[in-house]
């Protein structure tokens, strides 16, 4: 499909629009992959907004381990609409053509609420770590004004930590090739299309996410770091069991967030082009983890169960751990 292009004051061309062409390599059939990817995303939606229901409703559940989770719904749900309906109109619509400024503000919003839900998981480690570390100052730390405190402060960092992701990349000259191989606008398949050099780009995403996301990580692993060995110490079996139980939903979520991101990073280094694999992984990683999370939590965790049971109204009785 030919470029539209606009002249700008340099005198070299400036294109006005992208073309979104979706996964590379089978864009002939890619159209039958809109009915699981729709699917995905009900389930992510509908479950999500359950989970806040639930939690506004059950007393049982408002409590601040659920609070966090309630968190994670809103930012999963912020995550998923940023890109599936713009992915499903290109499978259903072929409406494949974004604007420039569209384009910058998915970048911003992909970027804002991964690091959001990054965040979030750093909040639920240090609940988890406070609570079985320190139990019997739980009450007293673990407050609705430290929630909301540190709510407010990861909506305020990555809002503002990730501002020069889009704006690096408005600053490149695209001036003849307008057509991603990709369903979204993703900052690095967006600025290899672009003219002049997009190292500082690369560097600076490279930069971004290890400060963010990267001392994210080393603190949750500080906090599980603690918690084990402050369970290994516990005389008991089953209290070290239900100790560690109450953090495996946590566990489970946090390694594939985590293990999908170090893969989408490494594979998009590898490749010189884009291909299907780094592509669709990273599709991937922005609508699973809506749809996953409530599920691993809802599995794992009585109270939840209990909780969706009632706002459902299938019963109260549960006789599953």
């Amino acid at each position: 499909m030919a470029a539209s292009l606009k002249t700008s004051n340099s005198s070299k061309f400036q294109v006005s629009e992208f073309i979104l062409m979706g996964f590379p390599g089978i864009h002939g059939w890619q159209h039958w992959l809109s009915v699981p990817f729709a699917l995905l995303y009900l389930l992510a939606i509908g479950a999500n907004i359950l989970i806040l229901i639930t939690i506004h409703q059950d007393p049982a559940l408002q409590q601040p381990m659920y609070y966090f989770l309630g968190i994670l719904s809103v930012v999963d749900l912020g995550l998923a609409t940023t890109i599936m309906p713009k992915i499903l109109a290109i499978f259903w619509f072929d409406a494949k053509i974004i604007s420039l400024p569209e384009c910058f503000a998915q970048i911003y919003a992909i970027h804002c609420f991964v690091g959001m839900e990054s965040g979030i998981f750093l909040c639920m480690a240090f609940d988890r770590y406070v609570a079985i570390c320190h139990p019997l100052r739980y009450p007293s730390i673990v407050t609705n004004a430290l929630i909301l405190k540190a709510s407010l402060f990861m909506v305020l960092r990555n809002g503002l930590f990730v501002i020069p992701v889009p704006v690096l990349a408005a600053q490149r000259n695209y001036c003849s090739k307008n057509e991603i191989e990709h369903c979204l606008c993703s900052n690095l398949g967006v600025t290899s299309l672009a003219c002049d050099d997009r190292r500082p780009n690369s560097i600076c995403q490279l930069v971004l996410a290890w400060l963010g996301m990267g001392s994210d990580l080393s603190l949750i692993m500080l906090s599980y770091t603690l918690i084990l060995r402050s369970v290994l110490r516990l005389n008991s079996a089953e209290a070290a069991s239900k100790a560690l139980s109450t953090c495996s939903s946590h566990l489970i979520l946090i390694l594939f967030f985590y293990t999908v991101i170090v893969v989408i990073s490494v594979t998009h280094l590898a490749e010189s082009k884009a291909t299907l694999i780094p592509v669709l992984l990273n599709v991937l990683h922005n609508i699973i983890p809506p749809a996953l999370n409530p599920m691993v939590y809802a599995l794992r965790t009585k109270d939840l169960r209990a909780g969706f049971q009632k706002v459902l109204g299938l019963g109260l009785k549960t006789n599953d751990a």
